[in-house]
C-alpha cells in the first residue's frame, strides 16, 4: 500500500487575498497526517479556531506528491474521483 502523508501549516498572510506569509520564521506547524481525511480533520480544527482572523490561513501540502513528482496526479485524487 502506497503511503500518502500530509502537512498541515499555516500562518499569518501579508495579505488575504495572496498566499504570503508575514512572517514565515512565525509559520505553525501543526503536523504530518497519514491520509487525507486525517490532515483535512486537522486542518478544519485550526482554521477553525482562527477564523476570527481573515489574515490567518492554514494550507494542507500532499508530501507524497513531493517524493514521487514524475507520477501525475489529479487535484481531486484524494477524494477517490
Amino acid at each position: 500500500m502506497t503511503q500518502r502523508l500530509h502537512l498541515v501549516f499555516g500562518g499569518e498572510l501579508i495579505d488575504p487575498s495572496r498566499t504570503e506569509f508575514k512572517d514565515p520564521n512565525d509559520i505553525h506547524m501543526v503536523g504530518i497526517f497519514p491520509d487525507y481525511a486525517t490532515a483535512y480533520n486537522a486542518w478544519k480544527s485550526e482554521a477553525q479556531r482562527t477564523v476570527d482572523n481573515a489574515h490567518m490561513r492554514y494550507f494542507i501540502a500532499h508530501l507524497h506528491r513531493l517524493r514521487d513528482e514524475e507520477q501525475a496526479a489529479s487535484a481531486t485524487e484524494e477524494l477517490g474521483n
